[in-house]
């Protein structure tokens, strides 16, 4: 099986201990190839010296809406100079954040702008992070059109979902699928045609039902995969064949 964990955050200090023993796992469960999202500016160098150290590993590069503290005005410049020098695989992690108390909705809306600028100007696909927005960002992406990308932990309404893959876009499942009460995003994943869908486990965070209050882990991609077939009533095989491709499709991996 070949596997791509779309979204990882690998790079997280919770895998300090035990980073390449994790990577050897998710060797041995077929999980050959991992997108690590950056967030932060001061994560950046870390991240890209991670990626080049590990095959199978991909940076992203971004900036969050959810570190808006973090993130001061010439991060932009250096992301610019960045995304041209390092062509990491994507821009991201991008978004908007409307769930978390007190959003700053204007200044996360001028960064996500600001970044989907860039990404349009490079050529490169995005990784959006989106809670409570959808329709603010699905409105940014059709003024800044971009060459596609990932709707990161889709939670979304099926309507939504469509007006992302016709803008390029395919959709991420992952841990939260584990959970049977889960019952609007197994719809979801259900419903959606198959060439939308890729998988991801967002680790350290969101893990499986069977590793219910641990560390999250990419080597836990094939419990995200068995639960996608089982909603699906699909082939597992198939499943992994078809997300596979649709990750190496909107990413550019081949």
């Amino acid at each position: 099986m070949d596997l791509i964990d779309t979204h990882c955050h690998l790079d997280d200090s919770r895998f300090e201990s035990d980073r390449a023993q994790v990577l050897a796992r998710c060797e041995q469960a077929g999980v050959r190839r991992i997108v690590v999202p950056g967030v932060t500016a001061e994560s950046w160098s870390r991240l890209l010296a991670l990626c080049e150290t590990h095959a199978g590993l991909y940076p992203a590069l971004g900036m969050h809406p959810m570190y808006l503290e973090a993130h001061k005005p010439a991060h932009l410049d250096q992301l610019a100079s960045l995304l041209e020098e390092s062509r990491p695989l994507a821009v991201g992690e991008i978004g908007l954040d409307y769930y978390i108390e007190n959003p700053d909705a204007q200044n996360q809306e001028s960064l996500l702008r600001a970044q989907l600028d860039f990404a349009r100007h490079t050529e490169l696909p995005v990784l959006l992070h989106c809670r409570k927005a959808h329709d603010r960002i699905l409105k940014a992406l059709r003024e800044i059109p971009v060459r596609g990308g990932i709707a990161h932990a889709f939670n979304g309404s099926l309507q939504q979902a469509h007006q992302y893959i016709e803008l390029g876009f395919k959709l991420g499942f992952g841990g939260m699928l584990t959970y049977e009460r889960s019952n609007k995003l197994r719809k979801l994943a259900r419903e959606l045609p198959l060439e939308a869908i890729v998988l991801e486990t967002d680790a350290p965070d969101m893990t499986v039902a069977s590793h219910r209050g641990e560390r999250n882990s990419p080597e836990y991609l094939p419990e995200c995969l068995a639960a996608l077939a089982e909603v699906r009533n699909a082939d597992p095989t198939e499943v992994a064949r078809q997300t596979t491709a649709n990750a190496e499709a909107v990413l550019g991996l081949h």
